[in-house]
């Protein structure tokens, strides 16, 4: 499987990183050592947390923060899955090669990325190290009551940080599934992150992540 991201999807997310806004979506690609499950109550036995407060949760994915970038960042996203192998998908068909959907975390070593930005470099050490791509419970996308506006949201010690609208995307799934598979062709497992809403920030160790799809949370993470 692979992880296709796609980035500067939402407005406002372009501005808060004073970027250009697309023509046409930019993607680029995670490995698959990227990927880590963090769905409610899948992740690895809860070993403490830097902080005082106890965390209320007794089992939680956690990640680590690594040891090359002083600024790892989060971006919450809507996460698609593929459900079956296409190329050259038109976009009036490209609602029937996905069937699941969850929210997951972009964790984007912002220092390096904006090293490579400025040399004009690849993003992969920004974007792609491992544990990089924490991935929610998925749930049928048939489930979901209004399919035009899902509703996501990411908290961060009980506050939240980022609220996102799939009506907000200046990318539909279908118009982003029909471009990639010019290039890419897709396969059955491939997850697609679809982009991050306003309200990216830093992490630091004792955070505690929680993601919510239609008010129901999909995913938990405790940083350390």
């Amino acid at each position: 499987m692979k992880i296709i991201c796609i980035g500067q999807n939402y407005l406002e997310h372009i501005q808060e990183l004073s970027s250009k806004v697309p023509t046409e979506p930019v993607f680029f690609m995670k490995p698959d050592t990227a990927l880590m499950k963090a769905a409610v109550g899948s992740g690895s036995k809860q070993e403490g947390s830097s902080t005082d407060r106890k965390l209320p949760l007794p089992t939680a994915a956690v990640f680590y923060l690594p040891d090359f970038s002083n600024n790892v960042h989060y971006e919450a996203e809507l996460v698609i899955r593929v459900c079956k192998e296409g190329k050259n998908v038109a976009e009036e068909f490209a609602s029937r090669y996905y069937d699941q959907i969850t929210v997951g975390i972009d964790i984007t070593a912002r220092d390096l990325q904006q090293r490579g930005k400025e040399k004009g470099l690849p993003w992969e050490p920004a974007k792609s190290f491992d544990n990089s791509a924490p991935v929610g419970e998925l749930m049928p996308f048939e489930e979901l009551k209004n399919k035009k506006e899902i509703i996501f949201e990411l908290k961060i010690n009980g506050a939240t940080v980022q609220q996102g609208n799939s009506a907000q995307m200046i990318f539909s799934n279908e118009k982003i599934i029909s471009y990639v598979t010019r290039f890419v062709t897709i396969r059955q497992g491939d997850l697609i992150f679809t982009g991050t809403p306003k309200g990216v920030g830093a992490l630091k160790a004792g955070d505690l992540l929680e993601a919510f799809l239609e008010g129901r949370k999909v995913l938990q993470l405790v940083i350390k």
